[in-house]
């Protein structure tokens, strides 16, 4: 069971990929969003956005079929574009991270019993 759901990071950088590609893997389609998230699915499933299970089938390092796919699209600027993806996934990590620890900061902060005697 997911303990983030969309709303909570709607507007974050690059939240719009992370839907994309999450609508993607559950249609089971092999896109550049979906091959995106795939890269980064350890770490967003440690901020608790899990993955639906798909059978795509990628042949070799999914970081490849990203590379190969953008480089089909755009030829000699896939480098550029792929190095662009990837901040942007990054930077959706450390902004979700950031929400993440702020809420709980929060809530510990209400719940503190202070007792001065």
């Amino acid at each position: 069971m997911s303990r983030v759901l969309n709303d909570e990071w709607d507007g974050l950088p690059g939240s719009e990929v992370v839907s994309q590609g999450r609508a993607d893997l559950k249609k089971g389609i092999l896109s550049e969003s979906a091959l995106l998230v795939l890269i980064a699915e350890p770490r967003l499933r440690s901020l608790g956005i899990q993955l639906t299970p798909c059978n795509l089938t990628i042949q070799g390092p999914v970081e490849h079929a990203l590379y190969t796919l953008i480089e089909e699209r755009l030829g000699p600027g896939a480098h550029s574009f792929y190095n662009s993806l990837i901040r942007r996934i990054v930077s959706f990590t450390h902004a979700l991270e950031r929400e993440q620890s702020s809420s709980l900061q929060a809530e510990n902060s209400t719940t503190r019993n202070i007792q001065i005697t």
